[in-house]
């Protein structure tokens, strides 16, 4: 019965979710009705809980007649990662979606007394739609409820369900792949409430700095999520895929990637909107394209366009389903914002040197950055889609063309910062900022003193990555020295909105620390070792000592035992495994980090073989990977600084702003420097 009340709750998600909608277009002839869709949202993300506990509870208690259950879990498998095993799947990840999708429909319902009427259910009206979309397209293509007996390929119908399941990709049994996927789509979803209020704003036709200030949370929300979700797939990718990288523009990866470059210049295009009415167009219109390019990802991932170990599903039928919800969404919202823009007023003025310059600057950097990614992804599918022509777009692209574009915005970040609205004094802000300037070209260039690269190039590179990421982090700390005048009760007095920006510029230099110093400073070696072999990387030595033998829950393993040794001296003792699942009769390695305080010695091991001598060997990666730490942290203390703005009494969904009478104290500069 499991399965039959979860599609149950998935089938009553649907329909309220279609009336939601309903409720809200007639409205428009009978009035009053449209208020029917705040009970409707509430009890749509009752339903899809519903659905989503039970398909839950068929994976926690081994129900292999589920479809979805007995080609994703075993019962062997740890109860971690039966209960990821829930969204490790396509349709899975589907009910996933929908949850959230509904869940902060219901959000906008008991969050949004602030609101007027009709903007509040017009936004309801489209979040009824979107839901409606989605869960419809999870109940009739991709249901995870779905039994063994009613598989509608005719793959694996079966009258009787089987003793076990085929179990989950061994890849995917990982604790970060547990928060990975509801962080990234709580990223990815969240655009979906900026996306319904931009379009209830162009239906309305009021576009102010309330609706700026109301929706600036949810973008806050969402880029946080969706800034720790990518870090914890970088890091996922890192030290569980075993060929020791973190990033590789994979085209799944940068379909996540997109999102979060339109959600940044969404967030600081929306700030502009809230101080000075300004920026109205480039606000909706990146509202709307936020939550285009999160579809874009879904069906980029779900279409079998793309070959990944990222990739979902390789059904060509589903990825036109969803390619059909993709452009009758985004393709009514912009359809619309073309028919509303010529009325949308331009809003305060402003200097071409001021805050607001300089954040247009921004936006239109980070735009042609997206264009960039957008391009080198979409590009090969084309070119095999129309003229049949394989291609690769690779890292070399990208350093030509997304690089310099980036290495101009970040260079603008601390200037910006000091800025003030209006009109600005270009020449005082460069000499306030001259010290921070001179210290990061300082640190720069004791970094390169340290770093001998292959050749003049490769030696420049590394200089200007480590210039911007000194001059993020010094120049950050400037602007904290400027708002708190050097005394520390000015610090306890800065609004916690300012606190968040600095801790989001300064995680972004500590990112771009970390990802210079890793990329060219790297260092590594591969070889067939035996026992009593050695492999160096650097400074650093591998010793193979010996071989162990272990038992899993899940799977059988051989592993290696390596003392790590810098100029002699123990460092650390590495035990990487190459893991066996009987049940699903698949490999993988099972990396080794040996942790220093920024950076990481690497060890994984490959398929065991047997030399010509007789002995038992394995091709052996070993690498020193300095400062990668950072390239984690630093998108942790970004997504924090979100989440530290969002604790500001005056971004807090629902809460009315009330003006403060200034103090007679001159703490209240920081204030007024603050607005």
């Amino acid at each position: 019965m499991i399965a039959e009340i979860g599609n149950f709750c998935l089938v009553l998600a649907f329909m309220l979710s279609v009336a939601q909608a309903g409720v809200v277009v007639a409205g428009v002839r009978w009035r009053g009705l449209e208020r029917y869709s705040e009970g409707l949202s509430l009890a749509a993300a009752l339903a899809i809980a519903g659905a989503f506990a039970m398909l839950i509870t068929a994976f926690v208690r081994s129900d292999f007649s589920v479809l979805n259950v007995y080609q994703h879990s075993h019962s062997d498998k740890p109860l971690l990662y039966k209960i990821t095993g829930a969204w490790g799947s396509h349709e899975g990840s589907m009910l996933l979606w929908c949850l959230i999708l509904l869940v902060f429909g219901a959000f906008i319902t008991l969050r949004g007394s602030g609101l007027s009427d009709g903007l509040k259910h017009k936004a309801l009206g489209v979040q009824g739609f979107l839901g409606a979309a989605f869960t419809g397209f999870t109940l009739f293509s991709s249901n995870p409820l779905w039994r063994l007996a009613e598989d509608p390929n005719r793959i694996w119908a079966l009258e009787t369900a089987p003793l076990q399941g085929l179990s989950l990709n061994p890849a995917l049994q990982d604790p970060g792949l547990a928060f990975h996927p509801p962080m990234l789509y709580l990223g990815y979803v969240g655009f979906s409430v900026v996306f319904s209020f931009a379009v209830a704003a162009l239906i309305e036709g009021r576009l102010d700095r309330a609706w700026a200030r109301w929706i600036r949370p949810w973008v806050l929300i969402a880029w946080s999520f969706l800034t720790a979700g990518i870090t914890l797939g970088a890091f996922w990718a890192y030290y569980e895929l075993g060929w020791g990288g973190w990033w590789a523009w994979d085209p799944v990866e940068n379909a996540s990637f997109m999102p979060w470059l339109a959600a940044t210049a969404l967030l600081h295009s929306a700030i502009v909107m809230e101080k000075r009415d300004a920026l109205k167009a480039w606000t909706v219109f990146l509202g709307l394209l936020a939550f285009t390019f999160s579809m874009l990802g879904a069906f980029l991932v779900r279409s079998g366009l793309l070959t990944s170990v990222h990739a979902f599903a390789t059904d060509p039928q589903r990825g036109i389903l969803l390619l059909t919800i993709l452009l009758v969404t985004a393709g009514a919202g912009f359809a619309l914002f073309a028919l509303r823009a010529p009325e949308l007023k331009p809003g305060g003025l402003f200097a071409p040197v001021s805050r607001e310059a300089t954040l247009v600057v921004n936006n239109l950097l980070l735009s042609a950055a997206l264009c960039s990614v957008f391009l080198g992804t979409l590009y090969p599918i084309l070119m095999q889609a129309v003229f049949n022509k394989t291609m690769s777009v690779g890292e070399p692209y990208y350093l030509a063309v997304f690089g310099p574009i980036m290495i101009a915005a970040l260079l603008l970040i601390p200037i910006a910062a000091l800025m003030a609205w209006k009109r600005a004094d270009l020449k005082g802000v460069l000499q306030r900022l001259g010290l921070a300037f001179g210290v990061a070209a300082l640190a720069a260039a004791v970094g390169l003193l340290l770093y001998r690269g292959a050749t003049w190039w490769a030696e420049a590179q590394y200089l200007i990555g480590l210039l911007v990421g000194f001059w993020l982090v010094f120049g950050s700390l400037k602007l904290l020295w400027d708002r708190s005048e050097g005394k520390l009760r000015r610090l306890k007095g800065l609004p916690l909105s300012t606190w968040g920006m600095l801790l989001a510029h300064i995680g972004l230099g500590v990112f771009v620390l970390g990802a210079v110093v890793e990329t060219h400073a790297k260092e590594g070696a591969t070889q067939v070792m035996a026992v009593g072999d050695s492999l160096t990387a650097g400074r650093y030595q591998l010793n193979f000592t010996e071989t162990f033998a272990e038992m899993g829950s899940n799977y059988d393993a051989q592993g290696g035992v390596f003392n790590i040794t810098d100029k002699g001296k123990a460092v650390c003792e590495a035990r990487p495994q190459w893991r066996y699942y009987s049940a699903s009769r698949s490999s993988q390695s099972e990396v080794w980090l040996c942790f220093t305080p920024l950076s990481d010695l690497y060890v994984v091991m490959a398929q065991p073989q047997t030399l010509t001598d007789g002995r038992a060997a394995w091709s052996v990666r070993f690498f020193y990977n300095p400062w990668v730490r950072l390239i984690f942290f630093g998108p942790l203390l970004m997504a924090l600084g979100g989440l530290v703005s969002l604790a500001d009494r005056r971004l807090r969904l629902g809460v009315p702003v009330k003006a403060k009478k200034p103090k007679p104290s001159d703490d209240s500069s920081v204030d007024k420097a603050e607005a």
